[in-house]
C-alpha cells in the first residue's frame, strides 16, 4: 500500500498548538494520536506517516478543521536497479 508523509502547520501561538494537539489526540486516529510535533523547536508543524489508497485518502486522516491546511507527500524507496537504469537512460 502505499505511504504518503503527511505534514499540517498551523500558527505559532501557545493557543493555537495547543487546540490542534487536543483535535489530533481526541480524534482516537492511531495516526493522529502519533504525530510528530515541531513546536518545542519553533517549527509549528506535524508530521506523520499515513498508508493509503490515495492522496486524498491520506489528507482526508487529518481533523477537516485542519486539512486545507495539510501537504501530502507521497513516499518512495528507491533501489539499486531502478537507479542504475536512471543513470543508464540519462547517461550517467
Amino acid at each position: 500500500m502505499p505511504r504518503y508523509l503527511v505534514e499540517v502547520v498551523h500558527e505559532a501561538e501557545s493557543r493555537a498548538c495547543a487546540r490542534v494537539v487536543d483535535a489530533f489526540l481526541r480524534s482516537g486516529s492511531h495516526f493522529l494520536s502519533r504525530a510528530d510535533w515541531g513546536c518545542k523547536d519553533g517549527d509549528h508543524k506535524a508530521w506523520m506517516i499515513v498508508e493509503a489508497d490515495t492522496k486524498e485518502d491520506a489528507r482526508n486522516v487529518v481533523p477537516s478543521d485542519f486539512r486545507h491546511q495539510s501537504r501530502v507527500v507521497l513516499l518512495h524507496n528507491f533501489t539499486l536497479k531502478e537507479i542504475d537504469a536512471v543513470l543508464r537512460q540519462h547517461g550517467g
